[in-house]
């Protein structure tokens, strides 16, 4: 299995998309190039604010924007939009419901930054705010076309977004729909619920297990919330054999949740598997090797299908499509946490 690679995808197509829009505003937290912002500065000067390593005060000066009819479009890692700034993003930003971009790069464990860098429990604080929008890209494609998604949403949107070499999965005719599920496989003995980069990681064996009698509906998801396409409660509910969902993400209030309460709500009597951070805390090390240890790359999906079916499927680590090595880091490498 190999994609395309895109480098930087959102670097160069941020600024072309931007030249008609002089209200989009871009706010940097001392993260301007490792970010991909840096060309955009430099063409667009006017229209961007460094404002250092103090990201309550951005989140507070981004509410001052949008409320004067800017459209800011905050630039940092995701763990510095929500962490440190949570009281600001809670009472300036979303209880008005602003029109503040929040686009956070090095989503989950995509980083060796360790603890202080890896954004594993994002999706669950945000899903918790009222008025918050979550968008996730899974590909170059996405990570493209999600600007166009995010533009259009009259309240605050938070986006996970891909950084360094980046696969192109989907077709560039083909963006991201707004809560719109993409369908890449059909099948009732598995439902399959993937996000972002886990997407990618589930393709390396979904064709592998296919092989081998397993049939599949898999679901790639970009947006986190709302959760309401009725696509998925379709997928669900076909499921004879059980549902899988994986995330970059702690398995506690994110995707796997998210699926949990359609299934509990809806009463759908089948088994769910969470493959995703177990309610525990990264090292840093390359995603690599992170996705082996903490059991969130394919090998585990066809572990989880197994416990599914109640059967081995006697399928080898050398028949899985070799991981490819993601370099997801800045070329600015003083910033390449």
């Amino acid at each position: 299995m190999s994609y395309e690679i895109v480098v930087r995808p959102h670097q160069q197509n941020f600024i072309d998309w931007s030249t008609d829009k002089p209200k989009v505003l871009v706010l940097s937290a001392d993260l301007t190039n490792s970010c991909e912002v840096a060309k955009w500065r430099d063409t667009y000067p006017d229209r961007f604010f460094s404002m250092g390593m103090a990201e309550q005060n951005m989140l507070g000066f981004a509410a001052g924007l949008a409320r004067e009819g800017f459209e800011p479009w905050l630039h940092t890692f995701s763990v510095f939009l929500y962490r440190r700034p949570l009281d600001q993003l809670q009472m300036s930003v979303a209880y008005p419901s602003l029109k503040v971009r929040l686009v956070g790069f090095l989503p989950g464990i995509m980083t060796p930054g360790g603890v202080t860098h890896q954004a594993i429990e994002d999706i669950a604080i945000m899903r918790a705010i009222p008025n918050m929008t979550i968008l996730e890209v899974g590909d170059a494609t996405e990570a493209q076309s999600v600007l166009d998604v995010a533009h259009t949403i009259d309240g605050p949107v938070y986006i996970r977004q891909l950084r360094g070499e980046v696969s192109r999965i989907f077709p560039a005719d083909e963006p991201f729909i707004f809560n719109k599920a993409r369908i890449l496989s059909i099948g009732t003995d598995i439902t399959l619920i993937t996000s972002g980069v886990m997407t990618e990681e589930a393709l390396r064996v979904v064709p592998l297990l296919q092989e081998h009698g397993v049939t599949i509906s898999h679901l790639h998801i970009s947006t986190l919330k709302p959760f309401t396409d009725p696509a998925i409660i379709a997928a669900l509910s076909t499921a004879k054999h059980g549902v899988i969902t994986m995330e970059n993400h702690t398995i506690v209030g994110g995707l796997g949740s998210a699926v949990a309460e359609i299934m509990a709500e809806r009463g759908m009597g089948v088994p769910l598997q969470r493959i995703g951070l177990k309610d525990t805390y990264a090292h840093g090390a390359s995603q690599k090797f992170l996705m082996s240890e903490y059991e969130m790359d394919a090998a585990a999906l066809v572990r989880a299908v197994e416990t599914a079916l109640g059967r081995k499927l006697n399928i080898l680590e050398t028949e899985i499509h070799a991981q490819r090595a993601v370099d997801v880091h800045s070329s600015a490498k003083a910033e390449a946490l």
